[in-house]
Order: structure tokens, then C-alpha cells, then sequence
């Protein structure tokens, strides 16, 4: 973890802060994020960070729109609507997947953020495109942008400990508790316990994550237009 000796309060690189922040809540979680633990940290007083982040609300949108900032929007191309639209909430998911305890402080900076206006009109654009009225865009717009946020935030083991071990033991209990169900009663859970735990492929959950959102929006249109 990044540390600044005697550093005096005006030296006090905020975006370090940042990246020290963010790397508390992915390993311990939002709530072990204070301003005095990140003073311990830079070995500088509150008062320091206070020049810079006027509370902890402050600060977590900080995380936010650092999240936000790490998107990497596709460059246009001739591609379907559809295809083009699959890639950029690819590129969405793909800023917030390394940190899912902060990813869902990402959803009220979209529309204030420079990074997240430029996804909000990008998506826009290409459901305008793809069929949709302005005002019905925003709808299935927003509603999808929230499904990917929860698709990164209830990610199945996320919340696992990190430690190897640990992890497998929690996540073998789990499969074990659903295994002892009645597989009378609950045949299809009891026989994909396994998968439900926890995904297969974390890369496939994603994959199929996307998709389903993308394959969402496109029977929404197809309904409208029926």
C-alpha cells in the first residue's frame, strides 16, 4: 500500500489517496474506507485530507469516478447498432469488474461525469439508432446500465475471502448445503449446485451477463415494432 513520508498536507497527491481507497475496499470493503485510516496511511493528519475531500461521501465518489474514468469507450464503426451497443456495455462492465464493492457507487456520477456522460450519449445514440424514441431510450438505457452494475455486485464468490483456501472451503459448504436439499423436491437445484455457487467461468458469467441484457433490449424493440 502506497505510502508518503512527512509528506506536508499541500503535497498530498489526491489521486494517490484514490488509489489507496480503492484498494482498501477491494480487499476489505467499503466501510473499512475512512478518512482517518487513509491519513494512517499517507502518515499525514485528517486535517490533510480534508484539503482535499470534504467527507467520506466526498471521497467515495472520488472511487466512483475513478471507475469511471478507467472505461475504455470503442472507437465507431460500421458495425450493427446492436453489435456496436454490445461492445461499449462490454467496455462498461469490463472498468467495473475488478472492483465490485465499488461498482455500485458508480450508478448516481454517470450523469455527472465527464467518462459517464460520454457512455450515457454513446448508449443513447445507438438505441435511438437501433429504433427506440429519445424518451424510450433513457428507460431501457438507464435499466440496463443498472442490471450491469448488479451483474458486477452480486457476481457469485465475489464475496468470497480472498484467501485461496478459504474461498474453496466456503464455496465447497455452500454446494454441500444445497446438495443435502431433497432431490425430489428440488432435482434441478440439488444437480447444479456446482454452477450455482459459483460460475463455472467467471468470464462466461460475464459473456452471458451482456448478452442477456443486449438480447433484452432487442425483444423490447422487436415488441414495439409488432
Amino acid at each position: 500500500m502506497p505510502t508518503l513520508s512527512k509528506e506536508s498536507p499541500r503535497r498530498l497527491d489526491p489521486a494517490k489517496v484514490v488509489d489507496s481507497a480503492l484498494l482498501i475496499a477491494d480487499t476489505e470493503g467499503l466501510d473499512a474506507v475512512t478518512l482517518r485510516r487513509l491519513a494512517q496511511v499517507h502518515e499525514v493528519t485528517p486535517m490533510a485530507l480534508y484539503r482535499h475531500f470534504s467527507d467520506k461521501s466526498d471521497l467515495l465518489a472520488a472511487l466512483a469516478d475513478r471507475l469511471l474514468a478507467d472505461i475504455t469507450l470503442p472507437e465507431p464503426s460500421a458495425q450493427p447498432w446492436d453489435r456496436r451497443l454490445r461492445d461499449i456495455l462490454t467496455a462498461f462492465v469490463a472498468a467495473l469488474r475488478p472492483h465490485p464493492n465499488v461498482a455500485g457507487l458508480t450508478l448516481p456520477r454517470i450523469l455527472v461525469t465527464e467518462s459517464g456522460l460520454e457512455l450515457a450519449e454513446r448508449t443513447l445514440g445507438l438505441l435511438v439508432e437501433g429504433g427506440f424514441s429519445p424518451d424510450h431510450a433513457a428507460e431501457v438505457g438507464r435499466q440496463s446500465i443498472c442490471s450491469l452494475v448488479s451483474l458486477v455486485t452480486t457476481e457469485p464468490g465475489a464475496g468470497e475471502d480472498p484467501e485461496p483456501a478459504v474461498r474453496e472451503q466456503s464455496l465447497r459448504r455452500k454446494r454441500a448445503n444445497l446438495g443435502a436439499l431433497d432431490p425430489k423436491r428440488y432435482p434441478l437445484v440439488t444437480s447444479t449446485a456446482h454452477v450455482l455457487v459459483c460460475p463455472t467461468s467467471t468470464d462466461d458469467y460475464y459473456t452471458l451477463g451482456i448478452d442477456l441484457v443486449v438480447a433484452g433490449i432487442t425483444g423490447v424493440l422487436a415488441r414495439q415494432d409488432a
